[in-house]
Parts: structure tokens; C-alpha cells; sequence
């Protein structure tokens, strides 16, 4: 590994502090590896982690002191992934908080890469890089394309991309002006894309555009197949979000998601009913035509996704 300095444009003394949360709930090997990726960054600066664990006996053999301290705590706020987040935004103290599942896993090089971006944007509040799907044994590179994510971009699209592993907050903006992360949405399902929408509206997110966090998908996620929550969170964000309920190809691709979700759930009615709705809002919103023939044959359903899961993509 080289010995040279990272990150000549800032030095040491004013690089920001930086805390890093990591909600966990019972996989132990890979919560050991998202640690090991956040205390092995090549970063100059003050860099802890808070581990929160939520739903789940906490583990403090994981805790550890010296220059990288690691914190274990307990969820003492709404049961779920946002309120396991805001547990560790509050306990945090630095001047910038970092999100990592327990699951996933940096490069060495992430944050420094983005502590530089917000250096150079001083105006933004977020910083964001791209990803590295990983499913099973296949790589798949997610790259947005752009240094600069506006609202409306996010209106239009997730930008799946942007993962919520990639996520560098401001700290005061989330006890501030943005706000945290909002724990009434269903199953905390949606909450990084509102939590997007919203850092975007004070100011457009600065982007790295580099794969720079590995993302791991695949049958042990816990969201993959809680189809009802699927539906509930989407509506959610229909109903929460006028600029997404107002755009015609924004709202269409939402309507499609929940098509798809009832279809998988074997809610035929529901499902093409939801589908004429989505293409009748845009006829070009594929998710509507698939969730109609996957109502037909339920199963196909999981199948279709595992394999876009596969190339990196989710329904």
C-alpha cells in the first residue's frame, strides 16, 4: 500500500471528523467486514464508528478504543433501519456522519474521495458516490454519470446508484434545516430516496463518480421479498411527495413498482388494476406491462428479479 499522503488539497488539521453509522441486525460476519472497510480508510482526519444494533441482541465484544474508537448501542428509538440511524446520528459528535449496512463495504479510498467533494461544494450538504453491485459471484459496476444530482433528478428517477452506503451527511443539516431520517415511513423502506429528496431540495448533492462502495444483493437481503411493505412505502412516497405525484413519468414508475408487488404477492385484482393506472399515466413505464404478466403467473415474479438483480438492476 503507499505511503504517500491522500488528499494533498486538504490537510490533516482541517480535514473534517467523521462518524460512521452502522445499523445491524443478525449477520455477524458481514457487519465485521463493513467495520474492517470503515477503519481501514486512507483518512487523515478524526474517524470513528457507532454500530447500532436494532431488533437484536448487541454484540459489545466489537467495541474497541484508540485513535478509530467503535461504539455499540442499542436502537432506542422506532424499531426499524431509519430509527437505528438517527440513534447514531444523535450519539455521533463529529462535523460529518457517514451511513453504512451492515452488509456492505467500502474502498479505502471513499471517504476521503468525498470529505474533497463537499470541500470543493461547500454549499452542498451531501456527498454521494457509485457502487459495485454484488450478486453471488457477479460485479456490476452503477455509475450516475454526473458530479452534480439535482431534485429534479431525483424526481425522475431513485438513482439507485446513490446507495445508502454511500451516503455523507453534514451532521447539522440532518439535526437541522433537512432534517433526520423519517421513521414513519412503512418498514423504513424508501427512507434513503426520501432522505435524498430532501438533502437535494437545500442544495444539489455533490457525486463521486466512482464505485467506491460494494453493495451486496441477493436472497438474504431483508426487503426482497416484503412485498406489502413494497406497496405501503411506494404509496407513501406518492402520497409525501407532490413533485413525484405530479410527474407523470415519476409518479408511473412508482405506480409500477407497487403493480409489481402486488403481483408477486398473487393480488391479481390489485395488480392490473395498478398497472392500467401506470401506463395510462406513461405508456412507456415498462414496470406496468411486466407486473401484468407476472399477475398471471406469480412465481416468474422472483425469477425476474433475481436475474436484474444479477446485471446490477432491481424492478
Amino acid at each position: 500500500m503507499s505511503t504517500e499522503p491522500v488528499g494533498a488539497e486538504l490537510a490533516a488539521p482541517e480535514l473534517p471528523s467523521v462518524c460512521a453509522v452502522i445499523p445491524a441486525h443478525a449477520r455477524p460476519v458481514e457487519l465485521r467486514r463493513a467495520i474492517r472497510s470503515v477503519l481501514d480508510q486512507e483518512y487523515d482526519g478524526s474517524l470513528s464508528v457507532i454500530v447500532v444494533f436494532d431488533r437484536a441482541e448487541p454484540d459489545h465484544t466489537l467495541e474497541q478504543a484508540g485513535k478509530r474508537p467503535v461504539r455499540v448501542l442499542e436502537n432506542n428509538r422506532t424499531p426499524g433501519l431509519a430509527g437505528a440511524r438517527n440513534t447514531g446520528i444523535v450519539a455521533s459528535d463529529t462535523e460529518l456522519v457517514a451511513f453504512c449496512d451492515d452488509d456492505d463495504y467500502w474502498d479505502t479510498s471513499k471517504l476521503i474521495a468525498q470529505v474533497e467533494a463537499l470541500a470543493n461544494a461547500p454549499e452542498a450538504v451531501l456527498a454521494t458516490t457509485a457502487m459495485v453491485v454484488e450478486y453471488d459471484t457477479r460485479s456490476t459496476v452503477r455509475l450516475a454519470g454526473t458530479s452534480t444530482v439535482t431534485h429534479q433528478m431525483l424526481v425522475r428517477s431513485r438513482l439507485s446508484m446513490l446507495h445508502s452506503s454511500s451516503l455523507l451527511f453534514r451532521r447539522s443539516a440532518l439535526l437541522g434545516d433537512v432534517g433526520l431520517i423519517n421513521e414513519e415511513i412503512p418498514g423504513s423502506q424508501n427512507e434513503d430516496w426520501d432522505i435524498l429528496l430532501r438533502a437535494a431540495e437545500a442544495s444539489p448533492i455533490t457525486h463521486v463518480d466512482e464505485p467506491l462502495v460494494h453493495v451486496t444483493w441477493g436472497p438474504s437481503s431483508f426487503f426482497r421479498r416484503k412485498w406489502d411493505t413494497k406497496v405501503s412505502s411506494n404509496l407513501w412516497m406518492l402520497e409525501q411527495h407532490p413533485s413525484v405525484r405530479e410527474d407523470s413519468r415519476a409518479a408511473a414508475r412508482l405506480m409500477g413498482k407497487i403493480a409489481f408487488a402486488h403481483a408477486c404477492s398473487s393480488n391479481r385484482r390489485e395488480a392490473w388494476s395498478w398497472s392500467a393506472q401506470t401506463v395510462q399515466r406513461d405508456p412507456r413505464q415498462w414496470r406496468g406491462y411486466l407486473a401484468a404478466g407476472v399477475a398471471v403467473m406469480p412465481r416468474s415474479g422472483e425469477l425476474i428479479l433475481s436475474a436484474m438483480n444479477r446485471y446490477g438492476r432491481g424492478v
